[in-house]
């Protein structure tokens, strides 16, 4: 019942900047936590930020200090800011969340974001 739609990935030259966005649409009073993962070519899925439902935040170091995770509850939707771009960065990035009724994972379809010159 849940979906998740990112948006925003794109082309970017090494120290830009890009906003990705998650809208979730359905069941969303069924999701507390929502998360951004990225996955390189050949890596394993690898969790990049979090933020719970009163707004804690968690990052990977790689990106603390870059990168920001914010929601509005509001509206639905999170979205990771992400600043200084390196192009070890460069990767498919999804939205996560998790049904807290059924435990079901929901995943986006990912945006492709390339850091290159």
């Amino acid at each position: 019942q849940v979906q998740l739609v990112e948006s925003g990935g794109g082309l970017v030259q090494p120290g830009g900047s890009r906003r990705l966005s998650c809208a979730a649409s359905g069941s969303f009073f069924r999701i507390k936590n929502i998360d951004w993962y990225r996955q390189a070519p050949g890596e394993q899925r690898e969790l990049v930020a979090a933020i719970t439902g009163d707004g804690n935040t968690n990052y990977a170091d790689s990106v603390k200090g870059r990168f920001t995770i914010s929601r509005d509850n509001a509206k639905n939707s999170v979205s990771l800011q992400m600043n200084s771009l390196k192009p070890e960065d460069t990767a498919v990035y999804y939205c996560h969340a998790v049904d807290i009724w059924t435990k079901y994972n929901y995943w986006g379809q990912g945006t492709q974001v390339t850091v290159s010159s």
